[in-house]
């Protein structure tokens, strides 16, 4: 009983911080109607950002995370307005083959900028593993479930409770009817990248103390994507709920299992739900005329 309930601790971790990786995708899919093949590697520019805070400036998490999460806006500004904005009604192909060029060119410039040599991190928190009864937690993960929570709620209440949060929902929902409303569609837009850019920042900063930080954090784009369809793509709820999913199936498959294929899991995960349910466990509403 003790294993398994630190296991579920770090899958919880684990699958926290999937869930804001797929969320930050969901947001942009609801709010652009495409998808944004270069997410994983903002989350990547999110962690060498964080590097920078953390052991160049050394500043502490919490002024670290806010710095992280300045320059990741910018960042979102200038994504929005420079490879969305002039795509915004060419065909969805062209904006999948502008991610993977945002890829290549964020790749190349951390390993210019950073150097190619993966980069440790000090942990968020720097204490020795905690006894509960009898059980042992890490204490990196336990701060990781907190604080992610924390942010999940926080951007739960932005979307639902705030004015600001139902106008960029309007605008996923329905563009044309959000603009005669007297919405800025095009303001809401911005905002989503915005808000998604430093969900993917925080993303990368979360996972640089459990990994060392390098260029193979963008893969975590694989396992979002994972996450997006166990949920649903295109819905917040989900997205959460498919990374806590994808996080247990890799935590104890690789326990129980086998170690091995650790990474494949979600992915066998993937290709079930795509069999016996290809909308997710949250479907995206569809609007019909009849």
């Amino acid at each position: 009983m003790n294993e398994i309930v630190q296991l579920s601790v770090s899958a919880l971790a684990m699958g926290f911080i999937y869930a804001l990786a797929a969320l930050s995708i969901s947001l942009i899919y609801n709010a652009g109607g495409v998808v944004n093949f270069a997410q994983g590697a903002l989350v990547m520019l999110g962690a060498y950002v964080g590097v920078s805070t953390l052991n160049h400036l050394g500043l502490p998490y919490p002024l670290a995370i806010v710095a992280m999460m300045i320059v990741m806006g910018l960042v979102g500004l200038v994504f929005q307005r420079f490879v969305f904005y002039p795509l915004r009604n060419a065909d969805r192909l062209m904006f999948i083959i502008a991610g993977i060029g945002i890829t290549v060119f964020l790749e190349n410039f951390v390993q210019i900028f950073w150097g190619p040599a993966p980069i440790a991190v000090r942990p968020m928190l720097p204490m020795q593993t905690l006894r509960i009864g009898g059980v042992f937690l890490e204490p990196q993960a336990v701060a990781i479930v907190v604080v992610t929570g924390c942010i999940l709620l926080a951007e739960n209440f932005f979307l639902k409770k705030t004015v600001l949060g139902k106008m960029t929902m309007a605008v996923a929902q329905d563009r044309d009817a959000a603009s005669l409303m007297g919405i800025s569609v095009g303001v809401m837009i911005a905002i989503t990248f915005v808000n998604s850019t430093i969900l993917a920042g925080i993303t990368g900063m979360f996972i640089s103390p459990i990994f060392f930080v390098s260029m193979g954090i963008s893969n975590i784009l694989l396992k979002a994507f994972a996450a997006c369809v166990v949920g649903g793509f295109g819905n917040a709820a989900g997205a959460i709920v498919g990374g806590v999913i994808i996080g247990f199936a890799e935590t104890f498959g690789a326990r129980f299992l086998s170690p091995q294929y650790r990474d494949a899991w979600a992915f066998i995960l993937l290709i079930t739900f795509l069999f016996i349910r290809p909308r997710g466990i949250f479907p995206e509403r569809i609007a019909e005329k009849v």
